[in-house]
């Protein structure tokens, strides 16, 4: 190691040197290639030599040879691949400096069909192998003796468990590996493409393997269930008959609290969620010979068996968050199910807040409510007071307004810090001697707090899932119809209008999403709800104008919130987000003069006319921030922004790029543009990636410098000079292309624009599509390892990309969409909101400082709070105190306090509302369940991200139904402009 620190600092400034450095980090990297494999070899060779063989040879038998053969079934083929992989790379390593190459050894060695055939084989056979250990350490004294005894005697301690897990993890070992030798790569270097497709074949094997391990694990799981279940019940037939599918399966703690917030009980419960039922079972382990079951744990993994307690189908599975007490179900009717707690009463309001939580702090929460009522009622009665008295006037009586609110927010805190955790399901129970419908409560403390939230969001989509246009939602080409779509499958939530009623007729151009945070939003919308924000969608016709709809994703269902008008149809449309810097400077300048500079972001559009018009997206209050002219009034055909320019491709071959203002808050459209001619036709595409720009004109594609937009290179994407390059979408080191005629995509590498690949989409649309042939694509998307492909005859289809830094080749089959539209699919978009705790906590607590001060009128001055431990408590926290304040105290302090205020001059009511005012719903801000979050084991999740797809074309057809069948999840005619909104299971 000293060599290595004497070598680095000595070239840090030179070029020459830097490549130097490069060098000999490649070359530790490869010695960890070495020793990693190494080692690897070495573990399988144990495998065999440790455990197998003397299994074998073993007299009496404490295992027989056709166990042996099933436990340790591919071993010896994947020792065989891995030793010839091993003899490979030494000599590597011995002709290193001359060749400098590793790439393309792994993709010789490891995109052979031989060893994903022996991996598969490994992999599915595994869980089997674990099954028979067990049995066998429970059976036979012989063979548990046996493997303690290899154990104590191996080096390391490592059991036979740890030892057979070990190919499940080697490819993910590898590619942390390629990952740091690609990243110390540089461009040019002969090793660099074969790193990437290196990684590809790496990522794509993995994820194979990855698939099969899940399908594996859910067909045991559902096998050790059915086990559990009579064979001649009701249930047992469901889960047999191969139609169910395991979403989500974990341990559960269920819990039973009394009427005065005390422990009653609490049992760990394994909860199963199919795609049509939720199953609760009890995990049993044997209560006979328990040392002896520790002891086989330690050597490997025990199952439990189970007995199901109940099970329902999920359309009456309701989950019920704090809050949530009025409304969505007969308070009379719920019954608590536990018999250690106190049943609802019909006629006790207090006995039905047991099943909510620790019903103690609720009830103290409401008592604080009763109380803030009639403290407001006594401010009320002392403001009509003709005299001056010490202790009783309004600054006092706003001081016990001030200090019983701080004391129902630190409630609230309390309550979430119980719930946080705390998974609260409705499930329908038996009816009662009368016949009423009967419900029950069931309350389930999760592991932590994501897994909450992946139990509320798959729960959600599970039911979604269910409906006719998802039953199926997907097919592949050749897959026979009992097959399910995978669980990660996007599944269609919505299909609505693109515009108003007396627009319907327009034409879609184009649609972005511009992501907002509500504030308020309910825990469990935030884990079920479409990505936070705002959808703009523009179109238009010729001679009758253009439009922009803007839709709220804010609420369980998408709706319009504003429409505009414009002079001419939207061609295209761009979000420009904030750039991280300044963000940073916008926060630490809020006082700036110029009110302009805190707009941001913004959405750019492009008209037909050559108008391009530039809106502040933070709210919908569709300001026009800058607006400007095509040189040449030349129709505005695409938009791009790069951290430099903003750039218009133009109808005339013209691309124009606006520079960023001085203050670089805006762009400049006031002065004249940057114009570089790209082609003699329109430029219909642009692409901005780290360094470069694309730019499209007919069948060829100029490459631009980011910075200085001075030419390159360019290349041929199409034979055929009547084509054009219409759509370019980046994943990894690739661009996916698409043309303006033929039925095909192709791929094309980053840095050497070498073609790649080619995917003909008719193959996967044919059995759709019968007979057709001729079939175009129309647009692209790349989002979350699957590209969306629309075509004009209105079919989606969705193939799998490498997610990582490789080449994004297509190896699997892909999907093809049964929702679709009955003309073009005009454009493909998404629109992805990041659920980040921490950051909506602080981004919360620095607005909401002066939001306070904005809120109070205009000349008011802060009431002088008494010199009490009270008044220094609201001094200290009057942040906190007033962050969420009730409508009926909104303005605290001020000469007046009433439950039922005159609406103030900009129409804002002050009362309780269902959407606002509700002391639940603040209490159930995400906000305020991140601040009092004790799981230190979850800090490493910095984000949780929510993604939907979106599809625009005329009307919506379900080409699983006949022609004329009205399967339609909403209203549109044929020829509607019609959205279609896809919801992705969150990234958990």
């Amino acid at each position: 190691m000293g060599w290595r620190r004497r070598g680095w600092p000595s070239c840090a400034k030179s070029p020459s040197c830097t490549g130097r450095t490069s060098s000999v980090v490649r070359r530790h990297i490869l010695g960890s290639i070495v020793q990693s494999e190494g080692s690897y070899v070495e573990s399988l060779k144990r495998i065999l030599q440790d455990y197998r063989n003397p299994l074998m040879e073993m007299e009496p038998k404490a295992l027989s040879a056709r166990k042996c053969q099933v436990v340790f079934f591919r071993v010896k083929e994947i020792l065989h691949c891995h030793s010839m992989f091993q003899i490979a790379l030494s000599s590597r390593v011995a002709e290193w400096d001359s060749t400098e190459k590793i790439g393309d050894l792994f993709v010789a060695s490891f995109s052979k069909s031989m060893v994903l055939d022996v991996y598969s084989d490994y992999v599915n056979n595994f869980t089997s192998a674990m099954s028979i250990i067990k049995k066998a350490c429970l059976t036979k004294p012989a063979f548990l003796e046996f493997l303690k005894r290899r154990q104590v005697c191996s080096p390391d301690r490592v059991t036979l468990y740890g030892l057979m897990v070990k190919p499940i993890q080697r490819f993910p070992q590898f590619i942390l590996l390629l990952q740091d030798m690609l990243k110390n790569t540089p461009r040019g270097h002969p090793d660099r493409l074969s790193l990437q497709l290196a990684l590809t074949e790496l990522e794509t094997l993995a994820e194979k393997l990855n698939e099969q391990k899940r399908l594996a694990d859910q067909v045991a799981e559902i096998q050790q269930l059915t086990k559990s279940v009579s064979d001649r019940s009701s249930l047992n037939k469901l889960l047999t008959s191969g139609q169910r599918q395991l979403l989500l399966c974990e341990t559960l703690t269920e819990t039973v609290y009394g009427d005065r917030g005390q422990l009653i009980k609490s049992k760990e419960r394994r909860v199963f969620l199919l795609n049509d039922m939720l199953v609760c079972a009890n995990i049993n382990f044997k209560p006979a010979n328990h040392r002896g079951q520790l002891e086989i744990s330690s050597l490997v993994p025990l199952g439990p068996k189970y007995v199901v307690k109940w099970n329902t189908a999920l359309p009456q599975v309701q989950v019920v968050e704090v809050g949530q007490d009025g409304g969505t179900y007969d308070k009379d009717n719920v019954l608590i199910q536990h018999a250690g707690a106190k049943k609802a009463s019909t006629s006790g309001q207090a006995q039905n807040k047991v099943y909510l939580g620790p019903p103690r702090l609720f009830q103290e929460l409401q008592d604080l409510q009763k109380d803030l009522a009639v403290v407001e009622q006594i401010t009320l009665l002392i403001s009509t007071l003709h005299g001056t008295y010490q202790n009783l006037n309004m600054t006092v009586a706003q001081d016990w307004c001030l200090a019983l609110q701080r004391l129902m927010r630190v409630k609230e805190e309390e309550i979430h810090s119980a719930n946080k955790c705390r998974l609260r399901l409705l499930l329908p129970g038996k009816p009662d001697k009368s016949g009423r419908p009967i419900s029950f409560m069931v309350v389930f403390i999760t592991p932590n707090p994501l897994s909450k939230i992946s139990w509320v969001n798959r729960l959600h989509l599970a039911k979604i899932g269910l409906r006719e246009e998802n039953q199926p939602g997907w097919l592949c080409p050749d897959e026979d119809k009992k097959s399910k779509a995978p669980f990660w499958c996007p599944i269609l939530a919505c299909c609505i209008p693109a515009f108003s009623s007396r627009a319907l007729s327009l034409q879609l151009g184009a649609l972005v999403h511009s992501p907002v945070n509500c504030p308020l939003l309910g825990f469990s919308a935030v884990s079920t709800s479409l990505p936070q924000g705002y959808l703009w969608v523009g179109g238009g016709q010729e001679g009758a104008g253009g439009q922009v709809e803007i839709f709220s994703l804010n609420r369980p269902s998408p709706r319009t919130v504003k429409s505009f008008p414009l002079a001419a149809p939207v061609l295209c449309m761009e979000y420009i987000p904030e750039l991280e810097e300044e963000a940073e400077s916008r926060d630490e300048s809020r006082t700036a003069a110029d009110p302009s500079a805190t707009v941001h972001p913004t959405i750019c559009l492009g008209l037909q006319d050559g108008s391009i018009l530039l809106y502040g997206s933070v709210d919908t209050g569709t300001q026009c921030l800058a607006t400007c002219r095509s040189p040449g009034l030349q129709p505005v055909l695409c938009l791009r922004h790069s951290p430099f320019h903003l750039l218009a491709g133009l109808q005339n071959g013209t691309l124009a790029a606006y520079p960023r203002t001085s203050g670089g808050v805006l762009w400049d459209l006031e002065s004249p543009p940057v114009c570089l001619t790209v082609g003699p036709g329109p430029v219909r595409t642009l692409l901005s990636l780290e360094d470069a720009v694309w730019a499209s004109c007919g069948p060829r594609v100029s490459v631009l410098e980011a910075t200085t937009l001075q030419p390159q290179q360019s290349f041929e994407a199409h034979q055929d000079e009547a084509v054009s390059v219409t759509h370019m979408v980046k994943a990894g080191s690739g661009v996916w292309m698409a043309f303006s005629s033929g039925t095909s995509i192709r791929l094309f590498h980053t840095e050497t624009l070498e073609h790649l690949q080619e995917i003909n989409i008719a193959t996967r649309t044919t059995f759709l599509l019968p007979g057709q042939k001729h079939l175009c694509v129309t647009s692209l998307l790349i989002c979350q390892g699957l590209l969306w492909v629309g075509t004009d005859q209105g079919v989606i289809v969705l193939l799998p990309v490498p997610r990582l830094e490789g080449i994004p080749k297509i190896t699997g089959k892909g999907m093809v969409s049964l929702n679709g539209h009955c003309g073009p699919v005009a454009f493909l978009a998404v629109a992805t909101s990041i659920l980040a705790p921490d950051i909506l906590r602080s981004d919360q607590e620095e607005a909401e400082g002066p939001r306070a001060e904005e809120d109070k009128p205009d000349g008011q001055a802060h009431e002088p709070v008494p010199d009490s431990h009270v008044g220094r408590e609201l001094t200290r926290k009057k942040g906190i105190l007033l962050q969420y304040r009730l409508r009926s105290t909104a303005h605290l302090p001020g000469p007046l306090l009433s439950m039922r205020e005159p609406a103030p001059a900009d129409g804002a009511a002050l009362e309780h509302s269902e959407e606002d005012g509700s002391i639940y719903e603040m209490a159930d801000d995400p906000d305020v369940w991140v601040r009092s979050r004790p799981c230190a084991r979850d800090a490493h999740r910095k984000e949780i991200c929510s993604v939907a797809i979106i599809s625009g074309g005329q009307g919506y057809r379900n080409f699983g139904s006949p022609l004329g069948s009205s399967g339609r999840p909403a209203p549109c005619g044929e020829t509607d402009s019609t959205l279609l909104i896809w919801q992705v299971p969150l990234m958990l």
